[in-house]
């Protein structure tokens, strides 16, 4: 479930244990070109979270995966040749900034999901119905295909461009959105469960997605979600705002079928195959392969955070603890095409996601999980805020954030911020190794590093969890208005385990930089050549 494609992997069933999610009866009349099933009811978030709290005070069942023979039937090329016809979009020809556009069951998406048209506080089922779709290439006979069937999810597109979407829900509980550059990139998810541990990860689903008629000229739109999963039910509302910064205000209820021993708020995922820091996986041509290359923090102090993303040998979990957070995100800072060279994926136009909480979170982590990976098409890196208290049984968890869909951090902190990070052997060149060191050279720009005069004392504090830092220096790196930080670290052990790094730039006392984090894994001893 790390796939970057995202929209591959498994939707979600709507469960028969909260019958009035299913408006049954025959279908209403068509409008907006689009069959409904049942009558409209009632709805608003209240009334959702009351069906979540609903759900999870009964039995998990598993939704039924069964497709009809005619799509079950279909190889990956097949599915992908079926066509939304656009003229039957939700919206379409009302005049309005936004219209939905649905994903067809199939392959490995299996579950369906059902949608709602949300219209004056009520609700009604938009029915499946094959006319909606072209199956021209893909040689399917829609005879078979029923009203009841549901969806795979929906896309989101906006009227400055009716052809590119501005976000997409689908598979489980991820779904994702563009900045101004209409370019995809890393994942978010409803919810992560048990993520990064020794037993499996459960993946909770959304079954039901209700979309409210937005207001006329508006750029603003409000879409909900029913979540579920043997562990948690939950409610959420997502008001979606578009811009050259994308931004979700999200809402959530969840309600804890039993205890969970992590829980992941907010999760986001990405891709890390290699960069500066970490090019021991790739024997590829291209310099640099990633959707994002650091996890971004605002710890409640009001320190700010950058830890370079790696691709490791074996699964790392690391949690740095907090309280109340102001923001994490897993970011892309490289925006340079030549840092790339890739003219197909435009790796410098991935979106970063910041998460901002919307009150205090009390105390947890933020917990990053990095995941072995020996190509580019497999999501690696997980980043989610982990509550310190175990949820249980009974209980209900409100949740409030903003995800900025970003090009750059619209936090943008005071200080210098770290530009890149390289890694290779230490020791001095042209002198004798005595012994085995690994160097790390980090840059750093912006904050007031350009204000310091000549005889500024610029100094790099450095502290290790192990091992020994020699050879530290620093000093400005004129032509591009940077500083540079280089350090040796030289093994004092054996021991393989990995040690933990800590740096930022001080003057006088006071910070000059945002602290860099680093975690390096040594090489078994008889790897250890100088």
């Amino acid at each position: 479930m790390y796939r970057r494609q995202f929209l591959r992997t498994s939707a979600a069933a709507l469960s028969a244990s909260v019958p009035w999610t299913r408006t049954l009866g025959a279908d209403a009349t068509q409008a907006g070109g689009l069959k409904r099933r049942g009558s409209a009811q009632p709805f608003d978030y209240a009334r959702l979270k009351g069906m979540a709290r609903t759900l999870a005070g009964a039995a998990y069942k598993a939704p039924p995966e069964q497709l009809p023979a005619s799509i079950a039937q279909l190889d990956w090329d097949h599915w992908q040749s079926i066509r939304f016809r656009e003229e039957r979009s939700l919206w379409a020809g009302e005049g309005l900034r936004f219209q939905v556009r649905f994903f067809h069951l199939g392959f490995r998406i299996r579950k369906p999901v059902h949608m709602y048209l949300v219209q004056d506080g009520r609700a009604q089922e938009i029915a499946f119905d094959a006319s909606m779709f072209d199956y021209t290439r893909a040689g399917v006979r829609t005879t078979d295909l029923p009203a009841t069937m549901g969806f795979a999810g929906f896309r989101l597109v906006f009227h400055t461009d009716w052809v590119r979407d501005r976000a997409a829900f689908q598979g489980a509980s991820y779904f994702r959105a563009v900045d101004g550059t209409g370019q995809y990139g890393m994942s978010q998810r409803g919810l992560a469960i048990d993520c990064g541990m020794p037993m499996p990860e459960e993946f909770p689903d959304f079954i039901a997605y209700y979309l409210e008629r937005p207001a006329q000229d508006s750029s603003r739109v409000t879409l909900y979600g029913l979540l579920d999963s043997p562990s948690v039910a939950g409610a959420y509302r997502f008001i979606i705002d578009v811009a050259d910064t994308l931004v979700m205000d999200v809402d959530a209820a969840l309600y804890p079928r039993k205890q969970i021993e992590r829980l992941g708020i907010a999760p986001g995922t990405s891709m890390f195959f290699c960069g500066k820091n970490d090019r021991h996986a790739s024997e590829d041509w291209r310099p640099e392969i990633h959707d994002s290359d650091g996890l971004q923090m605002l710890a409640g102090s009001g320190e700010w955070i950058w830890r370079p993303l790696v691709n490791p040998n074996t699964v790392r979990v690391n949690a740095y603890s907090d309280e109340g957070p102001r923001g994490f995100g897993l970011m892309q800072r490289e925006r340079s095409f030549e840092q790339y060279e890739d003219d197909g994926v435009f790796y410098e136009r991935r979106p970063d996601v910041w998460v901002e909480p919307k009150s205090n979170w009390g105390k947890g982590a933020v917990t990053l999980v990095e995941i072995p990976t020996r190509d580019e098409t497999m999501d690696n890196i997980v980043a989610f805020w982990s509550p310190a208290a175990k949820p249980q049984r009974g209980q209900e968890h409100l949740y409030g954030y903003r995800l900025y869909w970003c090009r750059e951090n619209p936090l943008t902190p005071k200080l210098a911020t770290t530009q890149a990070t390289r890694t290779g052997i230490g020791g001095i060149v042209g002198q004798k190794r005595t012994h085995f060191s690994w160097r790390f050279v980090v840059d750093f720009a912006g904050g007031d590093l350009a204000l310091l005069g000549e005889n500024a004392r610029v100094v790099p504090v450095i502290t290790a969890s192990r091992g020994r830092v020699e050879i530290a220096s620093v000093r400005p790196l004129t032509p591009v208005n940077q500083w540079r930080v280089m350090f040796d670290l030289a093994l004092t052990d054996d021991s393989v385990e990995p040690i933990n790094l800590r740096l930022f730039l001080s003057a006088d006392a006071q910070a000059l930089s945002e602290t860099w984090l680093y975690q390096y894994t040594p090489p078994p001893p008889e790897q250890r050549k100088f």
